[in-house]
């Protein structure tokens, strides 16, 4: 037994320093009952996300005597605590190496394990049916882990089991079981055990480890919807290692500093806030730049465009309605829309019959107090009621019904103003007001103008003089005086407010280049207007009172047409939200299905499981599961789907979907923020909020924008003003009147200058393209995650696409069947009820394949009897089949007859409405009906080696076709009944109708394409040869598919990666742009950067030629503001006046007015983008491209491995066998990929 300072040593080695005291120490020695474990230290490389990490950590945990690890992504490294009656360190990393990564073995330390029990915590098994993939086992963890009394929990998809570690004075093992049951997963208690904790005194009170240090070693990661941080516990038996597994980065550390990180990284939460009054990109960097300095703010990134601000912050130092505060004192209205967990559901209730703050205290106390409550705030002065709470443990209508239950009432509040904010109503109505009362000034300036100036004094009339009160004040100026002050005041108080806040700040914005123009203006003209009454000059001086409302006029027009232009861009969005039903209704049932009552309800009061009645042409109120009912349903909306689905019992629809024809009985299983709607809009608004690398740029550019403009101005009010001294002629009646009008000349080009200025024009050039163009992607099934992804899909030169799920349908199904008998010996319906009911015992997939066909083409629920079945893995299965009488009366289908369609060599037949080939071989003689009288049948079915093992003879014509068909990538199995070689089954996993078409379109655009995939070469070549890719890169493992992106990436490719997998998503994530398909895993969606909804190859065409359609808008955009700016801004100060060629500041306001609005409609028109559809793209090139694919005369370069060498292709034959045979030994040892690399061949 190892010394207990050996044990104090691991323990310091895995994070925790001087932990052990005295008291530990002698409670450790004297306990009673000690046993020796140890812990591996291993090396790992080749992981590449978190995917590997759970990977690993899920094959090395379900067995037996491994008692807990830990895998760090950070460190490449396994910490692995084992029995060492059962394993040695070299065993458990030769175990990592097999799985396909590179594990090496570092060192073993000792590790000594109690036996006593002197914890609270006990450990809770339990059985969990129901989850289908990674999100399920999320999903479980992050709800069940957030809750208090909760320690750890670990949750195995593989095997169907959760492991809760939990504090047993506030949880039971059952209570546990019904929380996961609730959340829609069929849970089961198994046993509850004691923990034994390694260090039972360690508590977060004593730790002594360095808190700012473990702080900065963490790097907190948002991205919605995964969690910061994800406590996994991987535990195995009494007695286990807490081990926190961080999933950024997963470091390993020591269980007080873990829980020291945990509580930091807990602390920080993301808010959404509503920012409006935001006219420019200068406002967004003057936003971003002044709450980023507060303490407590991590990051934050606000979206003009959608008028939102995404916020970081440390929950401990900041709230969200502190930063709200914090926007509103820069100028702008803020409010909070979210904020807090997302695993928490918010309810906005409005209450009645609340008087005082004992009500509010009574309510807030019975409310907390409910299972499923996380928080309640009840406030008096408004009588409404804000409340968190979990969904899988209480529902709205719960929450209501118990604050009814205490005397008061409660109904639901306002729903949110996205739609609002996103038709820009609030800004529209503001600037039609400023406008409206800008025009009641405007216009009779703009007509005294006329009429004083241009009308009644010219050239042809010099008699018609103006007429004056003094000789120092005319009427004319009188009236203008009298017109501008109101304007000045009331039409531009919204500049006046914004540009004091900045100003206050230190910054500037477009406010402020528009309050200095106009205060310009008018404070010159006053002071000249003083001057020439004081000193009595003989005439009334030249004034700029008809710029301010002149100027006033223009930008509130602009300003209008503005945000009704920018309302326009957000309309696909605003769209998708309107898709929500606003009712549902809601019935209950009896045991036997009769429906006891139904009601009307708010879309917001439904809870999960309740049951929903959808009438013909209603959308659907929320995800759900069809109960009862069969119809169709239109998702094109959501999908972009144009043909309407048919839905029946079982089948699963999307809330906001129409119900065309029948009525359906839906039970909700996700509901509120959970639904594929929701998650829909969250992502493009997550999108729209994001910024591309240009309009980074842009607001880098605005930031010094609005300086440089002032500074301009003045330079030209100083150069007119030394041009009028200096070189302008001196011809004037005096001095006096000479020095007017140079002042009037400086001080017009310079408020000119400021006028004309528009950093909204580069503001708005990327953000408002952006908007339209990932609106337009949501409507037809293409979710771009943002700018970034929008914008490098249009450098995209090599796209990779990874086989199975993507090129083809992902599962195999039966598509060709040889049979070599006479259909009177043994006609084809009974062959296939006989090898149908031989398959449906088998696991295998190509079992399941045969089994389905055979149960569809029949419809039959029975199968024949089945005994002494047997299955040899890699070979095939036999047994003994009767009773297949009885299954054929049960069977639905009509006896259609095939004795004379197959009764000639080479006839096929094709069975509807599968497409299944039925092709009649060389019919052996020998066989007549007799071999297949007896009621039990002898079925072997398998490779040749099986049949042949089982005495059945394989003729030269069943080889022959075996040989064929696996040329063609297809799985081959040769079935036998009663010794006799009946017939070859031939099972493939299909390549998408469209692949060859989207493959052909990609190439059209001079895109290189590329299969990239971990299959075997053959059944890489044949896939690549149907749909026209002529390089392959077979075999590869998971990790190689990353390091092959970026060997494509690093000789200069821009690489687009295409997958579905789970094994795909360290490519996606390395890969320029990733492209998932939403049908496949969660993993692969959140690596990804585009995700298209509907499962269509046809849609990488469509993102592609939409991003570039979108980057030649934003670059059209930005030519324009930058070729305004740069023309607009000289012709402003008066740079081409010796050509006679110059403008007044109204000219130069109405221009700045239309630049923004030009670069708003210009955006808009990427509206006229339509879709590549397979009509549009199948031309008469493309037919003749697929008549030639059809031959097979192509040729393809394969590969295997990373190995940039072509395959020597071997003349053996390729069995069931040896396909299962080459798949494992791709995926358990890396030296397959290095034997086949001496050659290079271009296979044809």
């Amino acid at each position: 037994m190892r010394p207990m300072s050996s044990f104090k040593e691991m323990v310091e080695n895995i994070g925790v320093e001087s932990l052990l005291d005295g008291s530990i120490l002698d409670q450790s020695a004297s306990s009673s009952s000690l046993s020796i474990s140890k812990v591996a230290i291993i090396d790992v490389q080749g992981m590449t996300c978190h995917s590997c990490v759970s990977n690993i950590q899920d094959n090395l945990s379900s067995k037996e005597g491994i008692k807990s690890i830990v895998v760090s992504l950070k460190d490449c490294e396994a910490t692995v605590e084992y029995n060492t009656s059962k394993w040695n360190g070299e065993d458990i990393a030769e175990m990592i190496d097999n799985m396909g990564y590179e594990a090496k073995l570092k060192y073993i330390k000792d590790i000594l394990e109690s036996g006593n029990d002197t914890s609270i915590l006990r450990e809770a098994i339990i059985d969990i049916r129901g989850m289908t993939c990674q999100s399920c086992v999320n999903s479980i963890q992050c709800t069940i882990g957030s809750k208090n009394g909760i320690k750890s929990i670990a949750v195995s998809l593989k095997d169907c089991e959760g492991r809760v570690v939990f504090d047993s004075t506030k949880w039971d093992g059952e209570s546990i079981a019904e929380a996961i049951d609730d959340m829609g997963f069929d849970a089961a208690l198994k046993l509850v055990k004691d923990v034994s904790p390694l260090i039972p005194a360690l508590n977060a009170e004593t730790s002594n480890c360095d808190a700012e240090s473990d702080y900065k070693s963490v790097t907190p990661v948002m991205s919605t919807p995964t969690s910061i941080l994800r406590k996994s516990m991987i535990n195995k038996g009494d007695g286990d290692q807490l081990i926190m597994d961080v999933d950024s980065n997963s470091v390993r550390i020591g269980k007080r500093c873990a829980k020291f990180k945990q509580n930091v990284e807990n602390s920080l939460e993301r808010c959404t806030l509503a920012v409006e009054g935001m006219t420019c990109a200068s406002c967004v960097a003057y936003i971003e730049r002044n709450i980023s300095k507060l303490n407590g703010v991590h990051s934050i990134v606000v979206a003009l465009m959608s008028s939102k601000a995404d916020v970081t912050y440390d929950a401990t130092q900041i709230s969200a309605e502190q930063l709200a505060d914090e926007i509103n004192r820069l100028g702008y209205r803020s409010s909070v829309i979210e904020s807090g967990s997302n695993n928490h559901n918010k309810l906005n209730l409005t209450i009645g019959g609340v008087s005082s703050s004992a009500c509010v205290s009574r309510i807030e106390s019975h409310v907390i107090a409910r299972k499923g409550i996380e928080s309640c705030t009840v406030s008096l002065s408004t009588s409404s009621a804000f409340i968190e709470y979990t969904p899988t443990f209480i529902g709205p209508r719960d929450i209501i019904n118990l604050i009814e239950s205490l005397g008061y009432t409660a109904v639901l509040a306002d729903g949110d103003d996205r739609l609002k904010r996103l038709d820009q109503s609030d800004e529209v109505a503001k600037w039609r007001v400023s406008l409206i009362v800008s025009l009641m000034f405007g216009i009779p300036v703009m007509a005294i103008m006329i009429y004083f100036h241009w009308i009644q004094h010219t050239p042809m009339h010099p008699e018609h003089q103006i007429p004056v009160f003094t000789p120092a004040l005319s009427l004319d100026n009188l009236l203008l005086f009298i017109l501008c002050t109101p304007v000045q005041i009331f039409g531009g108080r919204y500049f006046y407010v914004h540009s004091w806040k900045a100003l206050r700040h230190r910054t500037a914005n477009m406010d402020v280049l528009i309050v200095l123009a106009t205060t310009i203006a008018y404070v010159y003209s006053i002071l000249v207007l003083m001057v020439a009454i004081i000193l009595s000059w003989p005439s009334s001086p030249m004034t700029f009172f008809d710029v301010p409302p002149m100027l006033i006029v223009f930008i509130s027009l602009g300003r209008w047409l503005e945000h009704k232009a920018k309302g326009k861009t957000s309309e696909a969005l605003s769209k998708l939200m309107s898709l929500q039903a606003k009712e549902a209704m809601l019935i209950t049932r009896d045991d036997q299905g009769r429906v006891l009552s139904e009601r009307g309800i708010d879309i917001e009061l439904v809870q999960r499981g309740d049951l929903i009645k959808v009438m013909p042409g209603a959308k659907i109120p929320v995800d759900g599961i069809v109960i009862d009912g069969k119809s169709s349903v239109d998702e094109s909306f959501i999908t972009g789907e144009s043909m309407p689905v048919v839905k029946r019992g079982g089948s699963a629809v999307i809330g906001g979907s129409v119900n065309q024809k029948g009525t359906l009985i839906v039970e909700a299983t996700h509901i509120g923020q959970e639904s594929t709607l929701a998650q829909i809009v969250r992502l493009v608004e997550e999108a729209q909020t994001s910024k591309a690398p240009i309009q980074q740029t842009a607001d880098r550019i605005a930031g010094y924008f609005v300086p440089t403009v002032i500074g301009l101005a003045v330079l030209t009010l100083i150069a007119w003003i030394f041009v009028g001294l200096y070189l302008i002629d001196r011809s004037y009646e005096s001095e006096t009147e000479r020095f007017e009008a140079i002042l009037k000349r400086a001080f017009e080009a310079a408020i000119t200058v400021l006028a004309i200025a528009c950093p909204c024009s580069l503001g708005l050039a990327t953000p408002t393209a952006v908007m339209v163009g990932t609106g337009i992607g949501a409507s037809n099934g293409i979710l771009i995650k943002g700018g970034e992804p929008l914008e490098m899909a249009h450098k995209v030169t090599t796209v990779v696409f990874d086989k199975t799920g993507t090129i083809t349908e992902g599962h195999p199904r039966l598509v060709r069947v040889h049979t070599f008998v006479s259909q009177v010996a043994l006609p084809l319906r009974r062959m296939l009820a006989i090898v149908g009911s031989a398959e449906s015992n088998s696991e295998h997939p190509i079992g399941a394949a045969i089994a389905t066909f055979v149960k569809e083409h029949l419809r039959t629920d029975e199968w024949a009897m089945t005994s002494r079945f047997r299955a040899s893995a890699g070979n095939g299965i036999s047994c003994d089949v009767s009773s297949v009488e009885q299954m054929m009366a049960s069977c639905r289908s009509g006896a259609e007859d095939y004795t004379e369609k197959l009764s000639v060599r080479g006839c096929t037949v094709r069975i509807a409405p599968h497409g299944v080939e039925v092709i009649q071989g060389t019919i052996n003689e020998s066989i007549n009906e007799d071999d297949f009288l007896p009621k039990v049948c002898r079925v072997v079915i398998g490779n040749e080696r099986w049949i042949t093992k089982h005495g059945v003879i394989v003729d030269e014509a069943a080889t022959s076709i075996l040989m064929e068909e696996q040329e063609k990538g297809h799985i081959a199995v040769l079935c036998a009944i009663n010794g006799r070689c009946v017939s070859v089954i031939c099972i493939a996993d299909m390549v998408k109708s469209e692949a060859a078409l989207a493959v052909w379109a990609l190439q059209k655009m001079n895109t290189r394409v590329v299969l990239l995939t971990g299959d075997n070469a053959r059944t890489a070549e044949a896939t690549a040869k149907q749909v026209g890719i002529k390089e392959v890169f077979a075999e590869v493992l998971p990790n190689q598919k990353q390091l092959k992106i970026e060997q494509l990436r690093e000789v200069g490719e821009c690489v687009a990666m295409v997958g579905d997998g789970i094994n795909d998503s360290p490519a996606l994530a390395s890969a320029d742009v990733g492209i998932a398909i939403a049908a496949g895993s969660d993993v692969a969606i959140e690596s990804a950067g585009i995700v298209l909804v509907k499962n269509d190859l046809i849609d990488v065409v469509a993102a592609i030629k939409l991003s570039k359609k979108t980057t030649r808008r934003i670059r059209l955009n930005f030519l324009f503001a930058v070729f305004y700016n740069a023309i607009g801004i000289p012709i402003a100060a008066g740079v081409f006046l010796p050509l006679g060629f110059s403008i007044q500041p109204w000219m130069a306001a109405a221009a700045m007015a239309m630049s923004s609005v030009s670069v708003v409609t210009s955006s808009l028109l990427l509206k006229t983008f339509k879709k590549p559809t397979r009509l549009s793209l199948s031309t008469a090139d493309f037919r003749r491209h697929e008549a030639h694919l059809r031959t097979g005369n192509t040729y393809v370069v394969v590969h295997r491995g990373l190995d940039d060498h072509g395959v020597r292709r071997t003349t053996s034959r390729l069995s069931v066998a040896s396909i299962i045979s080459s798949i494992n030994s791709v995926l358990g040892s890396q030296q397959s990929i290095n034997k086949f690399k001496s050659t290079d061949s271009v296979v044809p």
